[in-house]
């Protein structure tokens, strides 16, 4: 029987010990319940109509029906707010982006090198909480047209312009909504997504299908250049560096921020440091607060900034932080926010 007040959970898992393990962490949590757990799809079909949970935990691999079948068939028919648990190899990152796609509310990857069993729950119950308050729907079958932004030619003499952007939870589609309209003339673009490792190379890779300039995941010592957006890697921070009158990524593993690496404030900050008046900082949808303090950094130091609005944010966590700490010069709604950084990367630091 659910208790009034807290979030129910599924979990769904075809290994006996990680249903054991994560029932019983997520049960510490005050405003979490685990109304049960399930081995496969099929049962986890007949526990969701019996226990109506509000999230599920979902692993992608599983026996009988795998579990992008059936998130496919969830999204579909029988909407419920699904953070996908993966294991962190080249086919789970794969997996995990078309989690993604077809509107699971986040990926975590399973306990490794990168997350101890206490860094996963930790994370994972912030996006159980986060997940119970976001919107979801049934997915389409059609994506949302986006028309693409004819070439620029401003845009090719702001070399010394960058563009930098950070989101988390709902900001693989964000980004990609972002992007897409933006032509192969554009200036060198900074990406942090909250992503484990080993999933942000599929997702550099998917991006880099979809949109008009290459992008890739960073590697220590890349130029960005115009015409390329880089990813920071999972487990890694990126930060800013210049070289020379270039801009270059440098990679670190410093202590996580707002529980991520890579964190959005340490991009943001080194970008403010490095590029100044020259930037362009974005925040999109995403839990928590990590870059709201270094987009408001970019913006004293003369960056022009950009937050999602609330209503086309999954989760307004890290924009609405920024909003509240004064880092936005415009909030606005996602799909008008590639036009206009667009146009603030070609007007400069005018104001």
């Amino acid at each position: 029987m659910a208790v009034q007040g807290k979030v129910r959970v599924l979990v769904v898992d075809d290994s006996a010990v990680v249903r054991e393990v994560l029932a019983r962490e997520l049960h510490k949590h005050p405003q979490i319940e685990v109304v049960g757990s399930a081995s496969d799809p099929f049962v986890a079909r007949d526990k969701i109509l019996r226990y109506e949970p509000d999230v599920l935990t979902l692993d992608v691999e599983m026996p009988r029906m795998d579990g992008l079948t059936f998130l496919r068939k969830i999204m579909q028919h029988h909407p419920i707010p699904t953070i996908v648990i993966s294991s962190v190899t080249p086919k789970g990152g794969q997996m995990a982006m078309e989690a993604l796609a077809l509107g699971a509310f986040d990926v975590l990857s399973k306990p490794g090198p990168a997350y101890s069993i206490g860094d996963m729950v930790s994370i994972l119950v912030e996006q159980i909480l986060a997940a119970s308050r976001s919107k979801v729907g049934r997915i389409s079958s059609k994506p949302d047209p986006v028309v693409a932004r004819p070439p620029t030619k401003a845009l090719a003499r702001t070399t010394n312009r960058i563009l930098a952007v950070g989101a988390s939870t709902g900001g693989t589609s964000a980004i990609e909504t972002f992007l897409r309209p933006i032509d192969a003339h554009c200036p060198p673009i900074a990406i942090v997504q909250h992503m484990p490792p080993g999933f942000t190379k599929a997702f550099a890779a998917r991006l880099n299908n979809e949109c008009a300039m290459e992008v890739r995941e960073a590697v220590d010592g890349d130029l960005l250049n115009p015409g390329i957006a880089l990813v920071a890697p999972g487990n890694w921070h990126m930060v800013l560096r210049r070289s020379g009158a270039q801009y270059k990524v440098a990679l670190h593993q410093g202590e996580r921020r707002h529980y991520q690496r890579p964190a959005v404030d340490e991009l943001f900050e080194s970008v403010a440091e490095y590029a100044g008046a020259n930037a362009v900082g974005v925040i999109l949808t995403g839990m928590g607060a990590d870059g709201a303090d270094g987009l408001k950094r970019m913006r004293d130091a003369g960056a022009r900034t950009i937050a999602q609005d609330e209503a086309t944010s999954v989760v307004w966590g890290m924009p609405g932080e920024a909003v509240k700490r004064g880092a936005a010069e415009f909030v606005m709604p996602l799909r008008e926010i590639a036009d206009k950084a667009m146009h603030l990367v070609s007007e400069g630091n005018r104001r």
